[in-house]
């Protein structure tokens, strides 16, 4: 299993949690420590044991070889299990289960009246703002639409006052305009929330506009964990092997050019060009890189319409089916193994003819950047 996180046994601020053995015929084994903020998506194909593990967290399927601690205090280990009804958990399912005999402020006061944890401490009316639900308060929950719906469970979940939130595809029952539709609330939230979140899904376009942090399991295990750009950002994990490969960079705009309409954006080991206003001087943003869009050249390119070329090391190459290859590439001529990185896919009959190797410094052409989140391709 590759890791980027500490694996220990106390962590004070965060979770730490260990289950194996088997559950309803599932062999599950899995081994993690978190922040005690910020979110990480369980992510994976049908069937790994991504909702075993949520359900394991929560209480709702104890395994007899378990241990789990969340901010220190432990609620499971070899000699007792808290129930369920006693965590300090909030759990947001595919579907919502409002109350349909409770309005909307009903269906969210519930949630307070059954709080049993010393989480962050979120007001009705705060939480009503940050998921978009000042006008429906007064509402029947009958005809609502489903990220509507979905909003009103998450704030009912919240304000039981969790220490940890834990959410099982939320958005997977949603239509295309009603995932668009919730998730720039999600996105405000979580970054106003001081409690670990985590969630499970299967969609990529999610985990890279919501996550912080990754754990990709398959069969029951986990084969990588880390902050959520580096495990996209391997290339030899499964991942990474599919047809549209995509890196993700935090980075921080520094300029705006007025007459050419190209704002100037700041990632570690360089600097990036964006056609259009991405956002104020400061703003942080994240943008994803298709490994399909990226190009590469031993020389800097002379003339070129390609706005970003820029100077690369190669950290990583892994050969694939149908003649391609994934390189691993960090941006700097520079050899160090902290930085800013994506990936690029090329064929390997490039690779050959232009003898590129582990350890070289080479210059990528982006062809395209997307903004994480908006639509339009830049």
């Amino acid at each position: 299993m590759k890791s980027a996180m500490k694996n220990e046994m106390s962590n004070a601020d965060g979770i730490v949690a260990r289950f194996s053995g088997s559950l309803e015929g599932f062999d599950l084994s899995v081994d993690f420590t978190l922040p005690g903020k910020g979110v990480t998506a369980l992510f994976g194909r049908s069937g790994c044991g991504k909702t075993s593990v949520l359900r394991c967290l929560a209480g709702l399927s104890p395994m007899e070889q378990g241990f789990l601690s969340v901010k220190d205090h432990v609620w499971q280990d070899d000699k007792s299990c808290m129930p369920t009804h006693k965590r300090p958990v909030g759990f947001v399912f595919q579907e919502a289960s409002l109350f349909a005999h409770l309005s909307v402020k009903e269906n969210l006061i519930f949630g307070q009246k059954r709080s049993v944890g010393n989480g962050q401490v979120i007001e009705l009316d705060e939480i009503a703002s940050l998921l978009g639900l000042e006008h429906l308060l007064s509402r029947s929950v009958h005809n609502l639409s489903g990220g509507e719906r979905q909003r009103i469970a998450i704030g009912r979940a919240l304000l039981s006052g969790p220490e940890l939130l834990l959410m099982d595809e939320p958005l997977a029952g949603l239509d295309k305009f009603s995932k668009d539709e919730i998730i720039p609330y999600l996105d405000r939230l979580f970054k106003s929330l001081d409690i670990p979140v985590i969630f499970v899904s299967h969609d990529t376009e999610e985990v890279e506009r919501l996550a912080d942090n990754m754990i990709l399991m398959d069969q029951g295990k986990i084969l990588a964990m880390g902050p959520l750009s580096e495990v996209l950002s391997d290339p030899t994990l499964y991942i990474a092997e599919g047809p549209k490969p995509t890196s993700v960079i935090d980075v921080e705009v520094t300029a705006f050019s007025e007459a050419d309409r190209i704002t100037e954006v700041n990632v570690d080991g360089g600097v990036l060009q964006i056609p259009g206003q991405l956002g104020d001087v400061g703003s942080k943003h994240r943008i994803s890189i298709a490994a399909n869009d990226v190009s590469l050249a031993r020389e800097k390119p002379s003339e070129t319409t390609i706005l970003n070329v820029i100077p690369t090391h190669i950290l990583n190459i892994h050969l694939l089916d149908g003649g391609r290859a994934n390189l691993l590439l960090l941006i700097g001529h520079q050899d160090k193994k902290e930085g800013a990185r994506f990936l690029a896919r090329i064929t390997q009959r490039s690779l050959r003819k232009f003898d590129f190797s582990v350890g070289q410094d080479i210059y990528a052409q982006i062809k395209s950047v997307s903004m994480v989140g908006d639509p339009q391709t830049i």
